[in-house]
């Protein structure tokens, strides 16, 4: 199948085996009936399996050309899942410039269990092997980043990664599988918030991974189940819903997302931006190669360069909506440094480049023109 009849069929039944349902009906039950202890039709708690989710976690694992598919309560929940694969002493190398909720769990929830954390810039890969030590474990990459959109180059760093015996994981949240497959670039799991784009109606919660190798999957299928972070069939129904349309939406994204960018670029008040699809963007070929088109998220900051010239900005936007999280139909504005980012220290934010003037959008699907009539009045 080809991706964009994969966002409507992949991993999926045509209909329902009960009744025919084109869509898999929300199994809104906790458990199910057994014939004779043991005797049951695949499923007899929804925490260990639900068929809503099952459908949901097949079609994930297909988008992603993986094998198999895990959903989970959050974003966080699905990370916090794959660092249960490690024990006290085992070590991680992380991207520097990563989501605020990432950063956080890894410092205050696990370096208290024993992991250590090593955050570099992954722009090149000497960094990462410089990194490396007989007890690193896990090579975590965003691409791009959030907020800065840096890129990254995934093949390079699979390369690093099995040269070493370490495994790769890739938060494919902002690029979403429409425009990026980490597993096909060599990565052995992908993460994705699928309350961003894949869900895209900012209606739920929710997180996913998708893996190719069995014994991988089945540790983390362990996990899913021990620790029980599970989402509901009514989440699960709803990003089933969302995925249907993530290639016509996502198309729409980038388009918007360019206009945005290139409004912003020639803006007199405007000083940097941010996004990927910029000749001058740093590893803009690396996108280009491994990109199918540049994604919706722009971030930027204004000559004015100030925590106050920042918040007048969004707080004078109208089609934007100021408000945590991305990748919904409706574009969004967010201020980092406040924000997303807040619980990343001052000093370790800027080091990245995230300064109190710095602004990130999530571009949305609406008409470009009314967007880009919104940034104007906002920045007059």
């Amino acid at each position: 199948m080809k991706f964009n009849t994969k966002t409507i069929h992949g991993g999926q039944h045509n209909t329902d085996p009960a009744y025919g349902s084109v869509m898999p009906p929300i199994y809104q039950t906790s458990t199910y009936a057994q014939s004779t202890p043991g005797g049951h039709k695949g499923f007899e708690y929804s925490r260990s399996g639900n068929p809503t989710r099952k459908a949901l976690e097949d079609a994930l694992a297909s988008l992603e050309n993986g094998e198999f598919g895990l959903a989970f309560g959050s974003g966080l929940a699905a990370i916090d899942a794959v660092l249960k694969l490690f024990k006290p002493g085992d070590e991680i190398i992380s991207t520097n410039d990563l989501y605020g909720g990432s950063y956080r769990l890894f410092t205050k929830i696990f370096e208290d269990f024993g992991l250590k954390f090593h955050f570099v810039s992954m722009q090149d890969t000497a960094a990462i092997e410089a990194s490396i030590t007989d007890k690193t474990k896990l090579i975590w990459v965003e691409t791009p980043t959030n907020p800065m959109m840096n890129i990254i180059d995934v093949e390079a760093v699979a390369q690093v990664a099995k040269a070493h015996k370490i495994l790769l994981a890739v938060d494919n949240t902002f690029a979403t599988p429409y425009l990026q497959q980490p597993l096909d670039l060599g990565a052995d799991l992908v993460m994705h918030s699928v309350t961003k784009y894949l869900g895209g109606h900012s209606d739920l919660v929710m997180g996913g991974l998708i893996i190719r190798d069995k014994d991988l999957a089945d540790k983390l299928y362990f996990i899913q189940n021990a620790s029980g972070a599970v989402c509901g069939p009514q989440d699960s129904f709803l990003a089933l819903r969302g995925i249907k349309t993530l290639h016509v939406r996502m198309q729409r994204h980038c388009e918007n997302g360019k206009a945005v960018a290139e409004f912003l670029k020639n803006h007199p008040k405007v000083d940097k931006v941010y996004w990927p699809g910029f000749e001058d963007h740093p590893n803009h070929d690396i996108a280009k190669k491994q990109m199918k088109d540049f994604g919706g998220m722009v971030s930027f900051t204004t000559k004015k360069d100030s925590l106050e010239g920042a918040i007048e900005v969004v707080e004078k936007l109208k089609v934007f909506t100021l408000a945590e999280s991305l990748g919904g139909v409706e574009s969004l504005a967010g201020h980092p440094a406040s924000m997303t980012h807040a619980s990343i220290p001052k000093e370790e934010r800027e080091k990245t480049g995230i300064k109190d003037s710095l602004i990130r959008l999530s571009v949305g699907i609406e008409d470009a023109e009314d967007l880009l009539a919104d940034l104007k009045q906002a920045l007059a």
